[in-house]
């Protein structure tokens, strides 16, 4: 079992930055992927972006050269660096693991952007 606790979400003014936390517990294979997704009000789960534990980052077209991935192999964490937020960015943001072939997800983080 895999447990994933997201920190960071908040309230922030376009072109402003945030940075999200996920800090993961339990047992991890050696072969792991960590990402982020959100859901905005009325649509569908997306990926924004996820790194493999050898590094490997896949981001969103949307989200590209304004967010970055990173991870702590060592400390099994996973944070999203946000930069020139916009209102579009506004959504409930989830951390999420996938290792041993099993799926684990956080509870989610608000991040809303607006003036």
């Amino acid at each position: 079992q895999v447990q994933l606790v997201e920190s960071g979400g908040g309230l922030v003014q376009p072109g402003g930055s945030l940075r999200l936390s996920c800090a993961a517990s339990g047992t991890f294979f050696v072969s792991y992927v960590m990402g982020w997704y959100r859901q905005a009000p009325g649509k569908q789960r997306e990926l924004v972006a996820t790194i493999t534990n050898g590094g490997i980052t896949v981001y969103a077209d949307s989200v590209k050269g304004r967010f970055s991935i990173s991870r702590d192999g060592s400390k099994k964490t996973v944070d999203l660096r946000m930069n020139s937020l916009k209102p579009e960015d506004t959504a409930v943001y989830y951390c999420r693991t996938n290792t041993g072939g099993a799926d684990y997800w956080g509870q989610g983080t608000q991040v809303t952007v607006a003036s």
